[in-house]
């Protein structure tokens, strides 16, 4: 028998039919929520509608340093054979490059910033650690687009990380415009869990970082929620940034415009939700994926 068979799941995935959508058990703020304060950022808002936009996070010079920083690691052609960096299918130009904190000690700085690592402190109210980060691309005419998805289906199903005790810090290298696949949500998902069909076969996450096709929601619960809570969308100018909520449901669709859309995606959790065993796959994704490291973020 294994630990994953001694835990109660209390957000079980990867079923062999439909499964109903369920109520979310956890709180979304574990910290204390107030009506504002003097950063613009409101966690009662945040507590709501499951996403909160910073305006002007970074200033103009520092968007410049981290966008510098992100074409140097693109174009990199000895980095671009690491297996932490994702190539598109169809263009063959670099998608994402995972554990960049630990590429980039630009990054690793951005990410201890106060003004980042210490949003996930006030919404999860505890030390956070790195679960993941990278750099996505998105070039203008052949950026391929996220389906919709929660992604703490997928850190649960396939990391075995127990709650959606996680925020992520989505940090705009490029103006993000309503044309050139910017990110969309629906607003208030997040207090729905949406369990997905299909067992996870053995080393998905191969597949499903260039193009996920398990651990999807089906199209009528998508509808059903886009039907509940309508679609909001992250625009904004680059420097500003979108703080989510680890199950709100989000995706975002190609670019297919001159205009190319990167960010640099931060995802924190808390030292109190660490991972376990995964949940509903045959065994944990890379560390460059999910981080054991469970050192809080300094």
């Amino acid at each position: 028998m294994t630990l994953a068979d001694n835990r109660i799941d209390r957000y079980p995935t990867r079923t062999p039919g439909p499964a109903p959508l369920a109520e979310r058990t956890d709180p979304t703020v574990w910290g204390r929520i107030d009506s504002g304060s003097p950063d613009g950022f409101d966690l009662a808002d945040f507590d709501t509608n499951g996403f909160s936009i910073i305006d002007a996070l970074l200033s103009p010079a520092e968007v410049a340093e981290y966008s510098a920083e992100a074409e140097r690691l693109a174009g990199d052609p000895e980095l671009r054979l690491d297996e932490r960096v994702i190539i598109e299918k169809k263009s063959n130009r670099v998608r994402s490059i995972f554990q960049v904190h630990r590429i980039s000690e630009k990054v690793a700085a951005l990410a201890r910033d106060p003004r980042v690592a210490g949003l996930a402190r006030r919404v999860l109210g505890s030390e956070v650690y790195i679960h993941q980060s990278r750099v996505n691309y998105m070039p203008g005419f052949e950026g391929t687009g996220f389906y919709w998805h929660s992604d703490f289906e997928t850190w649960h199903a396939e990391d075995g990380m127990p709650g959606p005790r996680a925020v992520s810090v989505s940090i705009a290298l490029t103006d993000n415009y309503p044309f050139n696949g910017s990110l969309m949500v629906m607003p208030g998902s997040h207090r729905t869990y949406v369990p997905c069909q299909g067992a996870t076969p053995a080393d998905h996450y191969r597949e499903s970082l260039q193009e996920q096709q398990i651990g999807v929601p089906s199209h009528a619960h998508i509808t059903e929620l886009a039907n509940r809570h309508g679609i909001a969308q992250f625009t904004g100018a680059r420097g500003s940034a979108l703080l989510f909520d680890s199950n709100i449901m989000h995706g975002s669709a190609d670019n297919i415009t001159p205009f190319p859309r990167s960010n640099i995606f931060l995802v924190f959790n808390s030292v109190e939700n660490a991972l376990t065993t995964p949940y509903s796959a045959p065994m944990p994704r890379p560390t460059y994926i999910a981080s054991r490291d469970f050192d809080p973020v300094r």
